[in-house]
């Protein structure tokens, strides 16, 4: 059976999924998924009792909706693609919601939110609403796992001149200033 090419299309991001985990936790050994940050990796078993390893490392997954000429489709766009809009790492920008008391809520309603708390859905939220509309050229590939369902992002490319990160926007709507 042959194999598809990628497809590369010029689109506009409708819509982030920010109720879904924008990351998962990997062995920051062999990048394979884990359960939780205390877990073991099953695969490698370097990073169990070893001095000096990192345990594991938060990576990007996002779904977002796009929209090209001919269609609308659901994509997921993994950790190096989305760096690129996120102009940070996944770690960084869980760091960022942690760290900034103007992206979060009082954090005794923290319990009462599922997943990281609603500080952090809320960043993950603002971050959706700073992507929509913006226009990227988008090289998409099928999944080589036949039960995925999505259509992977391989690379991202924006196409306006004064595009910013993500974390950019974020730092400035929370009004955070970086000492030099």
């Amino acid at each position: 059976m042959e194999e598809e090419k990628p497809q590369r299309l010029m689109c506009t991001i409708v819509a982030v999924d920010a109720t879904s985990d924008f990351s998962y936790i990997v062995c920051s050994v062999c990048e394979k998924p884990l359960p939780s940050t205390n877990a073991l990796c099953k695969f490698c078993r370097r990073n169990a009792v070893r001095p000096g390893s990192f345990g594991s490392k938060r990576l990007f997954r996002l779904l977002m909706s796009i929209a090209s000429d001919s269609k609308v489709s659901r994509v997921i766009c993994f950790d190096r693609a989305a760096k690129v809009l996120f102009g940070c790492s996944a770690e960084e920008f869980v760091d960022f919601a942690k760290l900034h008391p103007f992206s979060r809520l009082n954090p005794f309603l923290l319990p009462y939110f599922f997943g990281y708390g609603f500080g952090l859905s809320r960043l993950a939220a603002n971050a959706g609403r700073i992507l929509e509309g913006e226009m990227f050229q988008m090289t998409l590939s099928k999944p080589k796992n036949g039960n995925a369902e999505h259509l992977r992002v391989v690379s991202i490319v924006p196409l306006r001149s004064g595009y910013r990160p993500v974390i950019e926007s974020l730092k400035e709507l929370y009004e955070v200033h970086v000492a030099l």
